[in-house]
This record gives C-alpha cells, structure tokens and sequence, in this order.
C-alpha cells in the first residue's frame, strides 16, 4: 500500500512539473505575440492608440513599479527580445533599459528621447516657476539626476510627436496596414485636442491654488495648463528630501501659501502627513503612470482625465 501510494506521488509530481514547463513556455509564447513593447505605461496607452487593430502591444513595468528603480525580470528580457519594436524614454528614466537594449538593433526600439521634435521641447529637470525660485537652491546634487525633465508623457504636444514617430515605424513594420494607421494617428490627434480643451476648461478655476508635490514629474502638464505649483519634495523619488527642503515646505504651508500637497502611489512618505498636521493644507493623490488604467484605444485620454480629477478632487474642494 505505501509503495502505491509513493509511486502515484512520484507520478503526481513529475505530472506537475510537466504542467508548470507547459505553462512557462506558454507565457513565454504570450510575450512573443506583443510585438510593441513600451517600458511605462503612458506611453503604451500611446503605442495602443495608433497600433489597435494593427499589432498586439503590451507594457514592461507592472502597476507600482517605478521606472527609476525598476530591476528586469526573466519574462521581461522575454518581452524585450521577442519584441519587433520597443519603445521607452531614456536612460535617466529607465536606467535599466540601455544595457538590454545593447542586445536590440536600433531599427527595432524608439528612444523618445533622442527624436529632434522632443528635444527642442524638453525643460530642465531644475526648471522651476518664479514663486518657487527661492527654493531652487535646496535642489542639490543629488536629486538632480538628468540634465532633462524625462517625463515627457505628461505634456500633450510631445504625445502627439510620440505618437508620430509610432506611426511612422508601423508604416515601414506593416506597410500593407498603413491606411489602418494612418486612421489611428487622425483619431488620436482629434481626441487628444478636444481633451486638451475639456481639461483648460475644468482646470482653470484652480491656476491660483498652490501646491506642493512629492515628486517632480509634472512640469509639462502643470505648464501647458497653467497651474501653480509651489514646489516639490524631491526631483528623484529614489532620493528623500533633505531637512531644509522639509523645513522650506513647512514654513509655506505655516504662511498657508499652498492648498495642497500631494503625494504618489508608489512613493508615500510619512513625513508628509507630518508636514500637514495642525495645518488646513489637503493631501491629494498624483498619479503619474496611470496605475489603474487598463491598455485600450483611449487609455491615453483616460490618463490624462484622470490626472484632472485627482488635481480637482483636492485643489478644488471648498
């Protein structure tokens, strides 16, 4: 009896390693149909936009994942080397991609930001609005980590650049489909300007409301829509904000200068909550990299809606 009942685990156990082998190699076909990859998520919603219907598209980092601190898995490399297009930002962004991407030609991935439509765009990571001028000098070398504010998702003119230079790869990738992309980049363009309008519209009652930030992500948007963000804890969020940065912040909410202070999803410090106690100052949530926000067509407006409402839901309460 008890060599039965050995003999069928031994059966039971070869037959599970069977099925785990099955199902790795399965997965590893799942990543080989996702023929674009994009590191972050905004810019898949992007890629999703101008490739539906075309090509399958798929993200590399997973829902609270940072970019800055993000270590590749083995179904990552997968991704990445299946891949017969990978887009990401760049190497201050995604310190782990260049290394990968040795590996990869460079007619099969976009660096966004080496396209010369970008670059002339980008601001410095230090560019900073005149009422926070004076806390510029806190900013020191070490939350500086990139000549360039890489968070170029976040501005609506350089997504339809973003957006362009997709299209212009599928149409060499899939030349028999370009009447099917050249659709998807005039639809994408056409939503992106009436949500560009819709958003003018809900944010303008908040331009003067201050506010403080944790991670210095936004300036793009914050720009194109004219808001009034005072300052930021840290430009790195590998990095926490040094004692006269907290202190500078404090007294700003003390002389009741900011509505506001929001953190992240994925960087939530407790000195925050510190900050605001005894004070009137909200703490509101930013999001990003549309943590939430499933891969379709209208991820990318969905995105930028939802940022809205985060920036409403505390700006704008009475």
């Amino acid at each position: 009896m008890k060599k039965y009942i050995l003999l069928n685990c031994k059966r039971l156990v070869s037959f599970l390693k069977i099925l785990v082998s099955l199902v790795f190699i399965q997965s590893i076909a799942n990543y080989a149909n996702a023929k674009i990859v994009s590191s972050v998520k905004p810019i898949g919603f992007i890629a999703e936009a101008i490739a539906s219907g075309v090509t399958d598209t798929d993200i590399l980092l997973p829902d609270g994942a940072s970019p800055h601190t993000y270590n590749l898995k083995p179904s990552d490399l997968a991704k990445l080397k299946s891949a017969e297009l990978v887009i990401w930002v760049g190497e201050d962004m995604e310190a782990f991609m260049p290394t990968i991407l040795k590996s990869i030609d460079n007619q099969n991935q976009i660096e966004l930001m080496t396209i010369p439509e970008i670059k002339v765009l980008l601001r410095t990571s230090h560019d900073v609005h005149e009422h926070e001028e004076h806390h510029s000098a806190d900013m020191t070398a070490q939350d500086h980590h990139g000549e360039y504010d890489e968070h170029i998702w976040l501005s609506p003119n350089i997504a339809k650049i973003i957006a362009q230079s997709i299209h212009d790869r599928l149409i060499t990738l899939y030349p028999d489909k370009s009447v099917l992309v050249d659709e998807n980049l005039r639809e994408f363009n056409v939503k992106l300007a009436e949500i560009e309008q819709n958003i003018a519209k809900k944010l303008i009652t908040v331009q003067n409301r201050g506010y403080f930030v944790f991670h210095d992500a936004y300036g793009y948007f914050e720009a194109r829509f004219g808001l009034k963000r005072l300052g930021s804890f840290t430009i790195n969020p590998a990095v926490q904000p040094g004692v006269q940065k907290v202190y500078a912040i404090q007294q700003e909410l003390k002389e009741h200068k900011a509505v506001c202070v929001f953190h992240e999803p994925q960087f939530s410090p407790a000195v925050i909550e510190k900050l605001v106690d005894g004070t009137d100052v909200r703490i509101g949530e930013l999001n990003p990299l549309g943590t939430g926000i499933a891969l379709s067509k209208d991820a990318y407006s969905q995105f930028l809606l939802k940022l809205t409402q985060q920036l409403l839901d505390c700006l704008d309460r009475n």
